[in-house]
């Protein structure tokens, strides 16, 4: 235990966390008396699941008796894998870990450079209770929380400094993401579970903050030079300076990769062969996963002030196609700005801290070079002999200020209250095509020609979406408060106000008591909620995606109970216990009207529960072991069964061994299984996998040079990530087989 002092000069005690996974949580308080297997009802999961989860915490407790507390040999370990004790958003403020109200994962610089990740989804699989996954429409992220899994995942809050980065078209980060580079990531932080209470719409079921680099994490020239299979190539330069009174830190990468380039045995158009008797498909073919990638951003600090502007230019393949028809021409474009200032005193008046921050962002998704070919020459029976083609693109910017102070002026008492307004604005909507749509009673949304390619934009009979605006005003309270002994409790408040669909409030409650010098047990109950995209509110001559202004908000309610257990010192484990239920999910439905199509409609509810475990090792002075095991449940409401798509289990091994002084090899382990189908999806179960990455690292080579070789998927598996019912890809979309990097670094 380390005694520091809070805000108000208490001796707050900390467990030492110098560890890797120090994951946390919480939830409502529930009577102990209870089974834990009867409180989540574990055996409708399998027997055999449990068995493996009570076996891997009593090998955590059984470690605990054959490791040597040795505090020197731990030195050299926690220096290399960075801070990891402390987190800033779980109530907006630093504050350790280990007392947080929440389910939180660090992942620090140390810990990418020990994975050898070169990209923001290769890290995330690391966090338990999260599987990164993929969409078929431009190969871009799904970040699976817990079982909630969806096509353009706007569940999942994604921040970068704090700020976020939520696009209002469908409520993803953006439709032309190309990943997120990691030279310039001082840390990730993790929450699982709700976040509205603090941070709004889409916080929901889980929030990811990138904490960038400043002069701090620099302090000098960084370059570095990667490649790799299929064409990978990378270039990146970071440099930190003081010019006077400024702090100067700046950033640029530039990569390129061909992708990985798998095989599609079957597409839409081959289906529709069968139906027409054509043969127009170019299954089996390869996936277009091509991307071209710029980054750069910039760091500028002034005495109370931060000035940070970023800028982020893609363009990347369209995956199996927009319509799901293999297309290997295309590549899309697309542009992100960032440009925001912070302004933040510790000591603006007695017992005040206050902080505000004014930003922008403008996100381009511009249409397609060449067009999108939604369907290949001779579709349709020949009726489209040029191919079907559409070409959508917008473009759409965020303005927004908020402000909001800590006040440590009332005994065990820590409140923090904030306000802020925010414009979203989807200013442009681009569209040209070929065709329009007609629905067919009995067979759906069909295709007809139009004249030639016609510009559609502002054509309110043919193009897609029409430009759109929406504006967010909010306020929110928070308290921290110690209520006795060992035991703080933080209960916060957030109303938002939209101008198109109403109000929402949203309330949390977390319960954290330190039960003993080293253990820490915490309850928690949250609500939050997901806002309605444009294209759910307002997409239009598109039956296959209708809007509804009439929506909704999605709710979710969640509980969730977490033991942190610290048995000696080079041992830490944990073990959160979780349930949640999803209200007025968004989903589009079909008519009864023959005339139209699909309409997005609040019409699904789904309930889920589980667990996650996870412990980390210091084994000795030069090898960690660290790994977590995760378990989930979800059911849809409507038909019963099984949510889909989502690994109802998932493993997760690593290893890190300085085998001789300047030298580190690393190996991760990944298990992901028991993925089932949708409701009403008869496909196969969807395969298990496996796969084992390895990192060789050499430091301080010749003073100032770091060389380091990748290598992942090592037993070149065949790992595949689900399609989407009804199966347009029926056999799901492959990963990269086995993939060699390698990468050398200079600093001065």
């Amino acid at each position: 235990m380390q005694a520091q002092r809070d805000d108000n000069g208490n001796e707050m005690r900390i467990m030492d966390t110098r560890v890797l996974c120090v994951s946390r949580s919480g939830s409502i308080p529930l009577s102990i008396k209870l089974k834990w297997k009867e409180t989540l009802q574990l055996k409708k999961i399998g027997q055999s699941s449990l068995l493996l989860a009570t076996t891997l915490f009593i090998g955590a407790i059984t470690m605990s008796s054959i490791a040597e507390a040795q505090q020197s040999e731990e030195d050299e370990l926690a220096l290399s894998y960075g801070d990891k004790s402390s987190i800033s958003i779980a109530t907006g403020g630093q504050q350790s870990i280990a007392r947080a109200p929440a389910v939180a994962t660090v992942i620090t610089a140390q810990d990418i450079e020990a994975m050898g990740a070169t990209d923001l989804d290769q890290v995330l699989e690391s966090v338990p209770g999260l599987h990164v996954s993929e969409s078929s429409q431009g190969l871009g992220p799904i970040y699976s929380f817990r079982g909630i899994y969806t096509y353009f995942n706007p569940q999942v809050m994604m921040l970068v400094n704090g700020i976020p980065l939520t696009n209002v078209f469908t409520g993803n980060r953006s439709h032309v993401w190309g990943g997120m580079p990691l030279e310039n990531v001082a840390r990730i932080e993790v929450i699982r579970g709700p976040g509205s209470a603090l941070y709004g719409a889409d916080a929901y079921s889980g929030v990811i903050n990138i904490i960038t680099k400043t002069t701090a994490d620099i302090n000098t020239s960084q370059s570095g030079v990667r490649v790799g299979s299929f064409h990978s190539r990378d270039v990146w330069f970071q440099h930190a300076n003081n010019l006077g009174p400024f702090a100067v830190a700046f950033y640029l990468r530039a990569g390129h990769t061909d992708g990985s380039q798998g095989s599609i045995p079957q597409d839409l158009q081959s289906s529709l062969d069968k139906i027409f008797h054509t043969n127009t498909s170019r299954a089996p073919g390869q996936i277009n996963a091509m991307r071209n990638a710029l980054d750069s951003r910039a760091d500028i600090s002034y005495d109370k002030w931060r000035f940070r502007a970023a800028y982020q230019q893609r363009q990347i393949g369209t995956g199996t196609g927009l319509a799901d028809n293999l297309d290997l021409n295309t590549q899309v474009p697309g542009s992100r700005l960032y440009l925001d200032v912070t302004y933040q005193n510790t000591n603006w008046l007695p017992h005040w801290d206050v902080s505000s921050v004014m930003g922008y962002y403008d996100i381009k998704d511009k249409p397609a070079e060449p067009a999108y070919e939604l369907f290949p020459p001779g579709a349709f029976n020949g009726t489209f002999p040029n191919g079907v083609i559409g070409n959508p693109g917008h473009s759409e910017r965020h303005s927004h200020a908020s402000i909001s102070a800590f006040y440590t002026g009332l005994d065990k008492h820590r409140i923090r209250i904030g306000s802020g307004v925010r414009i979203e604005d989807l200013y442009e909507v681009h569209e040209a095509k070929n065709f329009n749509f007609v629905v067919i009673p009995g067979v759906g949304p069909f295709p007809v020609p139009l004249p030639g390619l016609v510009d559609a934009t502002g054509n309110p009979s043919l193009v897609f979406l029409q430009p759109k605006k929406r504006h967010l005003a909010y306020i929110f309270v928070q308290d921290e408060w110690s209520i006795a002994k060992d035991w703080t409790l933080t209960a916060g408040l957030r109303q938002d106000h939209y101008s198109d669909f109403g109000t929402t409030t949203n309330p949390r409650a977390a319960l954290v008591w330190d039960a003993a010098y080293n253990v820490v047990i915490k309850a928690l109950h949250g609500r939050a909620f997901r806002a309605p995209s444009f294209v759910e509110q307002y997409a239009i001559n598109n039956p296959v995606t209708l809007g509804n202004p009439n929506l909704k908000p999605e709710t979710i309610t969640t509980n969730e109970l977490s033991f942190s257990w610290q048995p000696i010192t080079d041992i830490q484990t944990n073990l959160t216990l979780f349930q949640y239920h999803m209200r007025d999910i968004i989903r589009f439905v079909a008519n009864t009207d023959p005339i139209t199509g699909a309409t997005a409609r609040n019409a699904g509810d789904q309930k889920g529960r589980g667990l996650e475990w996870e412990a980390s090792w210091d084994a000795s002075r030069m090898l960690r072991i660290t790994g977590n095991f995760s378990l989930q449940h979800s059911i849809d409401e409507a038909s019963g069964k099984d949510a889909g798509l989502a690994p109802q289990k998932r493993l997760f091994a690593r290893a890190d061994w300085r085998f001789i002084p300047l030298w580190q090899l690393g190996a991760t382990f990944n298990h992901v299984a028991d993925r089932t189908r949708q409701p009403g999806d008869n496909r196969p179960k969807i395969a298990d996998y496996n796969t084992l990455d390895l990192n060789l690292r050499r430091e301080k080579l010749a003073g100032h040079w770091e060389i380091s070789a990748m290598v992942r998927n090592l037993f070149n598996h065949d790992a595949r990530e689900p399609t989407f019912a009804p199966g347009n890809i029926p056999f799901d979309l492959p990963l990269a087989g086995r993939t060699i990097f390698v990468q050398i670094q200079h600093s001065l």
